[in-house]
């Protein structure tokens, strides 16, 4: 009489895993040799603390970083000593003593902001690359990988490069702030720094900086290439607003008005400037010039390969 000898089920073992792993509580460990189930990916504030591991290790991002504060600092103290200069030219010279007095107090107080322009580029650009040296050096595979859904990264991505940047403007316009002061104290001019004209300069420029940083990062996850990226982003900033005051006609005249770099502007002056537009109008086209290109990016980015 032959014996029959029962073969394992080994589907059997692992339906039987997978329900055991299902219904156990949380803190449990999988069987040994059983396969993991897979799980939902990492949690928004793991991808955000990914991100910014990525974005404080890189040497180049250091160094921009503090030449961005440099430069700051360095502008705002050639500007109140340009000031006190001029301030001494008045003395011998009426038409100075008049444009002085058509500023008013605008010149002090404007003096820890000067380098404003070039911090814009520094930080944009740093926003293109962040984003567009994803894609060159292969990083977006191992990145998407890790975040399958990807505007988690994106957007974690995102909140660090507008918080750093902002931070960032915020106190290098402190110290510039600083270090104009005994400047323009050697001249007989006075900065408050803790004036409402002069909180308000620090807030509003440091927001608008975020905001250049947020679209270059925007146009380096759309271009996907640097060079491309940091010439767009100039071309915005730099080169349309001139182009723009050069072509005559009333529709590039009205249509400058509503570039990205001519919003500081409104938002930041005392009384409204004739010709610009008026401060809420300019937060809101801020405000779009950031949110379209990001959408923009984010639905492109989950619709084209890596």
């Amino acid at each position: 009489m032959s014996s029959t000898t029962l073969e394992p089920n080994p589907s059997g073992r692992r339906a039987e895993g997978g329900a055991s792993r299902a219904g156990a509580p949380s803190g449990q460990s999988a069987r040994p040799g059983t396969p993991a189930s897979p799980g939902p990916g990492p949690s928004f504030l793991r991808v955000l603390n990914s991100e910014f591991i990525k974005f404080r290790t890189l040497l180049s991002t250091l160094i921009l970083l503090g030449s961005t504060m440099l430069v700051m600092v360095g502008f705002g103290a050639l500007a109140a000593w340009s000031t006190g200069q001029f301030r001494e030219q008045m003395a011998n010279d009426p038409e100075a003593a008049a444009q002085m007095a058509a500023q008013g107090g605008d010149i002090a107080v404007s003096a820890p902001t000067s380098g404003i322009a070039f911090a814009q580029l520094i930080l944009g650009s740093l926003g293109v690359l962040l984003m567009s040296s994803e894609f060159t050096t292969g990083m977006a595979r191992s990145t998407f990988a890790a975040v399958p859904k990807r505007t988690p990264a994106f957007v974690a991505k995102f909140l660090v490069v507008v918080a750093v940047s902002f931070v960032l403007t915020g106190v290098s316009t402190l110290l510039a702030g600083l270090v104009s002061v005994p400047i323009l104290d050697n001249y007989g001019l006075s900065l408050d720094l803790a004036s409402s004209q002069s909180v308000k300069l620090l807030l509003v420029n440091s927001l608008y900086v975020a905001a250049v940083a947020s679209i270059g990062m925007s146009l380096g996850s759309i271009i996907r290439n640097s060079a491309g990226g940091i010439m767009s982003l100039v071309g915005l900033f730099f080169v349309a607003p001139i182009a723009f005051q050069l072509i005559p006609g009333d529709f590039f005249e009205e249509a400058r008005k509503y570039l990205p770099g001519n919003t500081v502007t409104p938002l930041t002056a005392v009384e409204h400037v004739d010709g610009t537009l008026e401060a809420w109008q300019a937060a809101l086209v801020l405000g779009a010039w950031v949110v379209i290109p990001a959408v923009l990016a984010m639905v492109l980015l989950k619709k084209r390969d890596v």
